[in-house]
């Protein structure tokens, strides 16, 4: 039938602008933006561009993580208190990493010229100097598309944070000469990413594929066995379900990174699962009760994180199409695109293209793409006609046009008859028994063999006395085709009969 299917579904994305603001508003980049703004020449950095110990305290209070009177910890400090402000300068610390790594500062090393000339080996011990980065300028002065380039710019750092060693399995992995053993620590950055970024794209799916416009929580058992367990496995082992429940506690930790940059929404797991008895946990994970399965996460992708995998899947080379995209293209690409959409992102897609462009003009346009005799042309018609029923009685002379047109008159009478036009002419036979062909023709192609088409095709016999002894006849590319698969649906015996028999004459007479 129809070419190449997309690789997944339409997403339904707010405009640039909703999704900019958006970006600006998450915890990470806001906290980024405003230690920007808040450096300068005496704020002292490390070789490496991180604020040096001392300057942490004062991160801090600018993003108000502790209170602008706090005094900074000391030994006597309760516990609570030195875990408070150990998470403040964490997330202070976390924060100008962003700044550094997004161009929202600048950092130079003032020893790095010196270096280069003594032929390196001298040990400065001297701040970097700190000035603002190209990129802040943006904040105020950029458009929507720079906002969002910028902000992707901050999911790639944040992202590659979250498929870092594990700090725990870190420190195990330091031999006595300070260095890391990468083989002791087991751990290889491409499979780390490969996984998230499947997960992500698996959380991508399970989105769009509910319509991509409205929040869907996925709990977290459902997606690491989306990675872990095979499509083809009934009941999964042991094995399969530890490696379940392993991957899930590294992606709590992950989602737990990805949050504050806007991606995701995220319920963590409960952490009293952890001391309860594994066999009870496994009960009320396979009971399916909600308020249960919430214990062991749940995630849910923002609009402004259904915008950052798309892009990502996108610079990856994966096909990922938004609602939108075919607005500015003619009726051939919207009729071709919209051909496996899921019928509110098909509707959609069309109501935006429709937007503009003039009724007669958009009717005239559409109706001329929907001709042809190729293989895709039945499911064209299908959706040409879903695309009229969209338009008012100024296309009604537009329409009228084609009444006499062997491929086009059928859908245009259908089209009339709903707008409640008057001077309809009938159909002649032929066309009806054509239209039928091309409709059946159009419904495999979309769906398959589905109930609702098996419906069909049997209102359409018993509407019809002798139809397949008509249908045979019918010069339409697909009337075999679609002859064998009324033989297939039609639950009576006898009326299935007669379509393989109509089916084996169409195709003599076609010469197939």
């Amino acid at each position: 039938m129809s070419g190449d299917r997309p690789t997944l579904p339409p997403v339904r994305l707010p405009s640039d602008a909703e999704l900019a603001r958006d970006a600006l508003a998450v915890p990470l980049l806001a906290r980024a933006v405003r230690l920007a703004r808040w450096a300068g020449p005496e704020t002292r950095v490390g070789a490496g561009g991180e604020l040096v110990e001392e300057q942490l305290p004062a991160a801090a209070r600018v993003l108000g993580l502790v209170g602008t009177g706090s005094p900074e910890p000391t030994e006597s400090d309760e516990a609570l208190a030195a875990q408070a402000w150990a998470e403040a300068e964490a997330d202070a610390s976390e924060a100008w990493r962003v700044a550094v790594d997004t161009g929202l500062v600048e950092v130079e090393d003032p020893d790095r010229d010196k270096d280069a000339v003594d032929g390196g080996g001298a040990d400065s011990g001297t701040d970097g100097t700190v000035s603002a980065g190209a990129a802040l300028e943006l904040i105020a002065s950029g458009g929507p598309q720079d906002i969002l380039s910028l902000w992707l710019d901050a999911l790639d750092v944040v992202f590659a944070d979250a498929t870092a060693p594990v700090l725990e399995d870190l420190a195990g992995a330091i031999g006595d000469d300070g260095e890391i053993d990468l083989d002791a620590l087991d751990w290889d950055p491409e499979v780390e990413a490969e996984f998230l970024e499947g997960v992500l794209g698996n959380l991508y799916l399970l989105t769009v594929g509910e319509g991509g416009t409205d929040p869907v929580p996925v709990p977290l058992p459902v997606l690491a066995a989306s990675m872990i367990v095979p499509d083809d496995m009934g009941e999964p082992t042991d094995d399969v379900l530890e490696q379940v429940s392993e991957a899930m506690m590294r992606l709590d930790d992950q989602f737990a990174l990805l949050e504050p940059i806007g991606l995701v929404t995220y319920v963590p797991v409960d952490e009293a699962l952890m001391v309860e008895d594994a066999e009870g946990g496994s009960d009320a994970m396979a009971s399916g009760d909600d308020e249960d399965v919430s214990r062991y996460g749940v995630v849910t992708l923002t609009p402004l994180g259904l915008h950052g995998i798309r892009s990502r899947m996108r610079e990856a080379g994966v096909e990922a199409p938004a609602v939108g995209d075919l607005a500015d293209k003619g009726a051939d690409a919207l009729l071709d695109g919209v051909a496996h959409f899921p019928e509110p992102a098909a509707r959609a897609e069309t109501e935006q293209w429709l937007a503009r462009r003039e009724p007669a003009g958009a009717a005239r346009e559409l109706l001329l793409a929907a001709k042809g005799s190729d293989p895709g042309a039945p499911l064209r018609r299908l959706h040409c006609q879903q695309a009229l029923a969209l338009l008012g009685p100024e296309a009604e002379p537009t329409v009228r046009e084609v009444l006499d047109d062997a491929e086009l008159g059928g859908l245009a009478r259908v089209w009339l008859a709903e707008l409640g036009a008057a001077d309809v002419p009938p159909p002649p036979e032929s066309m009806i028994f054509w239209l039928a062909i091309d409709t059946i023709a159009a419904q495999l192609d979309a769906e398959g063999e589905p109930v609702e088409l098996q419906e069909l095709v049997e209102g359409l016999v018993g509407q019809h006395s002798g139809f397949f002894d008509a249908a045979w006849r019918v010069d339409h590319p697909a009337t075999a085709d679609v002859l064998e698969a009324m033989g297939r649906l039609h639950r009576d015996r006898k009326a299935a009969k007669e379509a393989r028999k109509a089916a084996f004459k169409a195709r003599s007479r076609s010469g197939g």
